[in-house]
Parts: C-alpha cells; sequence; structure tokens
C-alpha cells in the first residue's frame, strides 16, 4: 500500500480529518498502522486504475466490464448442473425488493418482527409440502452445505459415524460433505452410479453397522431420476437414514416428492424457486425431516402460536445453536439467515401455486425430452444414459465438449457442462439443461448449432 495521500472524488475524507483519526488511536502514520502487516505481502505502489471518469463515462466503462463476462442475462442458457436459468414472475422480486424486508436482516427481536417471522414461516410450510416432509428450517446456505448439515444431524441421530454417498451427488455437494465431516470423526464412503442412477446392489453392499446414512441426489447430478423407493429400503435395512439432495426443486412439482418415498432428511438448493442465478451466490439452502427428528435439526425454526388474547402470533420456536444452548447441546453453529432468499422462494411457490408449480415442471419436462429427442438424431451425437430425466440429460458426442461449447459462443448460446471436469470415464458426456425460460426456436436453434459443429 502506499501511504501517501491522494484525494479522490468518491472518498470525501481530507488528509486533515485522516491525520485527525491517526493521533486519536495513538499513531503516526498510516505505514505505522498497518506495521502488523509484513511488507512482502503490503502493495509498494500506486493501484493502476484509470485516471478519474464523468459519472456517464464510468457507468459505461463498468458496463463494458460486466459484458465482459458470458451471463445469462445476454447468452441464451442451456447450462444447469447445480443453478438453473428460470422465468421468475415480476410479482417475486417486486415485493421482496420491499424497505421492510429488504433491509431486515436478521430477527434478532424475534417476537416483535412479526412480518418476516411469518413470512418464514410460510416459507417453511411450503417448503414442508414441496418436499412431503414434517418440518422445515429456514437457515442454510446452500444446497451443498445443507446436504453437511443433513449428514451431521445423522450421525447425531443414529450414533454412527459413517456416510454413504453415491457418485451421482453433485461433486461439489461431495466436496462440501467431507470438509463438514473431517474434523468430527467422521468417514464418506462412496457407492458408484450404473449407467446413471446409484447401484441399488452396490449401494446394499456399502452400508453396515456403522453406516448412519446414503446419501443421494433427485434427480441426480446427470439429471437422471433415482430409485428412491428402493434405496430408502436399502438403507432403513441397515438402519440407516436416507438423506436426499435435492438441486433442481421444480422437479417436486412433477415427480413424487421425497417425504412419500421414505426418505428422512431432504437437503437441498432454493435458488430455482424465484432467486437469480446471481453469479454463484446468494443462494439458500433447504433443510426438511421428520417430526421425530426434528430436536436434532440445525438452525432455527419459526412456529405459529396464539397470545393471551388468542390472537395469533409467530415466534422463534426451535433454535439449537451453540451461541444459544450448551455447546456440547448444540446441533450446529449455522444460523446464517438466508431470510431474503427464503422470503422470494416463498412468495415464488405462493404466486404460482400448487398447479403452476406443476405446469411449470411439465414444461421443463416436455421442452428437455424434445430437445433430447432432436439432438439424439445429429449423427455421432447419442443419449449418455437410459434413466428418465427431468429437466437435464446426458449426450455423448463425437467431438470435445468444451470444443463445442466454444463454438456455440460465437453463436451466443450458453452450452451445457462438459461432465470430464469431474468423471474422467465421462470425457465426451455433455450435460445439457432446458428449462421453462427456454423456448422452441432457441432449442431449434441450439440443434442447428450443435449439428453444425459435430458434422463439419
Amino acid at each position: 500500500m502506499n501511504a501517501a495521500w491522494h484525494s479522490h472524488r468518491y472518498l470525501p475524507m481530507t488528509a486533515q480529518e485522516r491525520d485527525e483519526m491517526l493521533r486519536a488511536i495513538g499513531v503516526a502514520s498510516v505505514d505505522e498502522l498497518l506495521a502488523d502487516i509484513p511488507a512482502g505481502v503490503r502493495l509498494s505502489r500506486p493501484l493502476h486504475l484509470p485516471p478519474p471518469m464523468a459519472d456517464v463515462d464510468l457507468l459505461a466503462h463498468l458496463r463494458g466490464l460486466a459484458e465482459r463476462n458470458g451471463h445469462a442475462d445476454r447468452l441464451v442458457c442451456f447450462l444447469g448442473g447445480g443453478a438453473y436459468d428460470h422465468w421468475i414472475p415480476s410479482v417475486v422480486w417486486h415485493l421482496a425488493g420491499r424497505a421492510e424486508f429488504y433491509t431486515a436482516y436478521t430477527p434478532y427481536q424475534a417476537e416483535i418482527m412479526q412480518g418476516e417471522l411469518q413470512a418464514t414461516y410460510e416459507y417453511q410450510t411450503m417448503l414442508c409440502e414441496l418436499t412431503g416432509m414434517d418440518v422445515a428450517n429456514a437457515s442454510m446456505y446452500d444446497g451443498a452445505s445443507a446436504t453437511g448439515e443433513a449428514a451431521v444431524m445423522a450421525r447425531d441421530l443414529t450414533r454412527r459415524n459413517e456416510i454413504v454417498v453415491s457418485t451421482a451427488v453433485h461433486p461439489h455437494y461431495r466436496e462440501v460433505l467431507r470438509t463438514y465431516t473431517r474434523h468430527l470423526g467422521m468417514h464418506v464412503r462412496e457407492v458408484p452410479y450404473e449407467d446413471g442412477v446409484t447401484s441399488v446392489a452396490r449401494a446394499r453392499e456399502a452400508l453396515g453397522a456403522r453406516t448412519a446414512a446414503l446419501v443421494i441426489q433427485f434427480p441426480n447430478v446427470f439429471g437422471c431420476i433415482e430409485d428412491g423407493p428402493a434405496l430408502a429400503r436399502v438403507a432403513h435395512d441397515a438402519g440407516a437414514l436416507l438423506i436426499t439432495a435435492v438441486a433442481e426443486p421444480l422437479s417436486l412439482g412433477l415427480l413424487a416428492p421425497p417425504g412419500h418415498w421414505g426418505a428422512d432428511i431432504v437437503a437441498g438448493e432454493g435458488q430455482p424457486l424465484g432467486n437469480f442465478l446471481n453469479f454463484g451466490g446468494p443462494y439458500l439452502g433447504m433443510l426438511a425431516t421428520r417430526d421425530a427428528f426434528v430436536r436434532r435439526m440445525p438452525g432455527r425454526l419459526v412456529g405459529a402460536t396464539v397470545d393471551r388474547h388468542g390472537r395469533r402470533g409467530f415466534v422463534l420456536t426451535l433454535q439449537t445453536r451453540e451461541q444459544h444452548i450448551r455447546r456440547e447441546k448444540a446441533t450446529s453453529n449455522i444460523c446464517t439467515n438466508e431470510a431474503l432468499n427464503a422470503l422470494a422462494a416463498a412468495i415464488y411457490m405462493a404466486a404460482v401455486g400448487k398447479s403452476g408449480l406443476r405446469q411449470i415442471a411439465e414444461v421443463n419436462a416436455r421442452r428437455a425430452h424434445y430437445a433430447r429427442s432432436r439432438l439424439c438424431a445429429i449423427p455421432g451425437v447419442r443419449a449418455g444414459f437410459d434413466a428418465p430425466v427431468f429437466n437435464e440429460f446426458v449426450l455423448r458426442l463425437p467431438v470435445p465438449p468444451a470444443e463445442v461449447n466454444a463454438r456455440l459462443l460465437d453463436r451466443g448460446i450458453l452450452g451445457g457442462l462438459p461432465l470430464g471436469l469431474w468423471y474422467p470415464e465421462l470425457a465426451d458426456a455433455w450435460l445439457v439443461c432446458v428449462t421453462e425460460a427456454r423456448t422452441r426456436a432457441q432449442i431449434d436453434a441450439l440443434v442447428d448449432a450443435v449439428a453444425e459443429v459435430v458434422t463439419r
């Protein structure tokens, strides 16, 4: 850092004010203030910044920098893999962006923040209906960390320390799962997939007396729909729980919810429910479970009650964070308040309703299957797996997927995900996502572009 003083239109502090602050804290200079930072990591020259600009020029410059990103607002997006480009009704952020919600962080004085508590309660209620579970919380970072919290919860419930996770679970989720469990004396083992889904037979072999939970994803990282009931039976036969990670909750508008076929804990990502892609975050972790397990649930829970006059009200009912109870009794330290994202999800689910959610899910599935059938008709392109899918599917390409993506970018198309990044045996595999936001004309343009690339 260069301690020399430079006046700047966006930094209103004067040199005199700076010196007064230094004197007040008892140091003679900025260099002395930063003396604890090793000289080797301190910048000893001015930052290479352009000269000051007029506001109009500055905004144009920043827009130019932003447009260097290949974002979904400019490109036609067929990229999924855990984050999805869905259409969001304007009412969602018109309401979520109101000042009383937008500026609220967390209900520290909970009982007087009835509006925020009610919003969280409504979110929890709708999440239970969506997942088929009894109780849901509202305090998770994202889908991957929610899955990690679910694994720790399973350990506490079963008093076993092994987690078996399918390799058809998103690799990022598995990585976070290992990070969560590494220093808790827990062991993570993997069970392989076969033809795009978790092998029931291999899962049965992997589970044992030490296994706390089997973790699957529904639909999984390949977009394939797992045989959830069979995997639930395998887990329960071994005395373990079944944790189901859901990265695309809109699929539950069409598929039977995990709670109906035997899942014990449902974790997942709530971004598709009314939240934008946001360049990777902030996102919304979901976690729901059965009544019997609620006391081992991390985070916070909002409940409904009545006061002494019989008037309905909302309260923080359960908060098993170590900040609030004895550390040895705590479930987790997590207590982030993704309240604004949860509120957006609640408004989204309320706005589209049960029938609307089903219709959106059906449109996703129809357009994805249309795209898959047309792409598979291109010579040299074939389906990666035979298992049923929702709105994502794997293709095997005769041209490296990264090369296809580069060619598609020239046509304004953001292509699929090359799976060889994580699965060496799938070096020619390409994960394509088609949501309700993609039109038939856009899908046809993708097909034409892929045909031109792979047949040239």
